[in-house]
C-alpha cells in the first residue's frame, strides 16, 4: 500500500530555481513520484511512494522558508497514481490571475469537518463550489451553487457577475483540499465581504472525518492522480478518466458509442475535430505499444 501526501503552503520563496534542484533530488533518491509546483506565493502539490520517502520528502519541505508549519493530507492507493516525479516552477500554485490576491494577509473563517453541516444548512448561509465543472459534475455538497467554471481563473468574473445574488448572505466555500479557498476567500475580502468562511482541509478533510452515515456530501470527489475520484474515508472511487479531455468518466461510459480509448468518450466526442482525433489515435497507439513493453510512454498517466 502507497501512501499519497497532498499539500500546499503559501509563504514567500525568494529564489524558487534554488529551492528546485535538491528537492526534486530528494524525490528521485527516495522512489517519490507526482508533480509539486513552486512559484514565490509557495508550493503545492500531490506525492505519492513508501512511508519512509513521504517522511523524507515532507521532512524537507518543512525546512523550507516558512514552511516549518507545513499541513498535509495524506491518503492510500493499491497501485502507483503517478509514474514519475516532476518539480515545476510556475507563476502561481494556484492560477488566479489577481496580483492583488495574498493568502498571507488575510483569508475567510476556517470551518472544521465537523461543524461543515450546520453551517452550509443555514438559511443565511449560500454555499459556493470553487471547483472546475467537471469536478462538480461528479459529486458536491447538496445545495451547493455550481459556477461552472472551466478553470479557477474565471471565478473572478463569475462573481462580479452574479454578487448581487448573495446580498445579505454569508458565504460559505470549498474545494478539494483548501488551497483554492485560501486565494477565493482572500479575493472576496478584497471585494468587500467580511462574512467569508472555508472548509478547512477541504472535501478530502471532510470525506475523511465525517462519518458517511452524518454526511451532506453526494457522489464522488475529483482527485488529480490515477485514482481519479475518492469517497468517504478517502476510499478509491468507480470513475476512471477519458485520456482525450482528461474528464472523469464512469465504467459503463465505455460502452457508450463516442467513447474510444484514449480518443474521445460522450464528453468531448463533439469538441474536437477528426484531425484531431486522428493525432489522439496515433498518440494512443504509442502508449499501446509502450505499455505492451513495459515502458511508460510520456504521452500517458503522468
Amino acid at each position: 500500500m502507497l501512501t499519497v501526501a497532498a499539500l500546499y503552503h503559501f509563504t514567500r520563496f525568494d529564489d524558487t530555481s534554488a529551492i528546485r534542484g535538491p528537492l526534486l533530488d530528494t524525490c528521485k533518491a527516495r522512489g517519490i513520484s507526482g508533480t509539486l509546483l513552486l512559484a514565490r506565493e509557495g508550493i503545492n502539490g500531490t506525492i505519492a511512494g513508501d512511508r519512509a520517502g513521504i517522511d523524507a520528502v515532507i521532512a524537507h519541505i518543512r525546512a523550507l522558508p516558512g514552511c516549518d508549519d507545513l499541513i498535509w493530507k495524506e491518503s492510500t492507493a493499491t497501485q502507483a497514481p503517478f509514474h514519475r516525479m516532476k518539480v515545476r516552477l510556475k507563476r502561481e500554485i494556484v492560477t488566479m490571475g489577481q496580483p492583488d490576491v495574498d493568502p498571507t494577509t488575510k483569508v475567510g473563517h476556517y470551518v472544521n469537518p465537523e461543524d461543515w453541516n450546520a453551517l452550509i444548512t443555514s438559511p443565511d448561509v449560500a454555499v459556493i463550489d470553487t471547483r472546475n465543472d467537471y469536478e462538480v459534475a461528479i459529486g458536491t455538497f447538496d445545495g451547493a451553487i455550481d459556477p461552472e467554471t472551466k478553470s479557477f481563473g474565471e471565478f473572478p468574473a463569475w462573481w462580479e457577475a452574479n454578487k448581487e445574488r448573495f446580498h445579505n448572505k454569508r458565504i460559505a466555500m470549498f474545494c478539494t483540499g483548501g488551497i483554492r479557498c485560501e486565494k477565493s476567500t482572500n479575493y472576496l475580502i478584497g471585494q468587500g465581504v467580511d462574512d467569508v468562511y472555508h472548509l478547512k482541509g477541504g472535501i478530502l478533510k471532510y470525506l475523511e472525518d465525517v462519518p458517511q452515515e452524518e454526511s451532506i456530501w453526494d457522489g464522488e470527489c475529483f482527485v488529480f492522480d490515477s485514482r481519479v475520484s475518492v469517497g468517504h474515508g478517502l476510499k478509491e472511487g468507480p470513475h476512471q478518466l477519458c485520456y482525450a479531455c482528461r474528464r472523469p468518466i464512469l465504467p459503463e461510459d465505455r460502452s457508450r458509442p463516442e467513447f474510444e480509448e484514449g480518443v474521445s468518450c460522450h464528453q468531448c466526442a463533439a469538441e474536437t475535430t477528426e484531425e484531431d482525433k486522428g493525432r489522439f489515435r496515433e498518440r494512443q497507439k504509442q502508449i499501446s505499444l509502450a505499455k505492451k513493453r513495459g515502458t511508460h510512454h510520456i504521452g500517458g498517466l503522468t
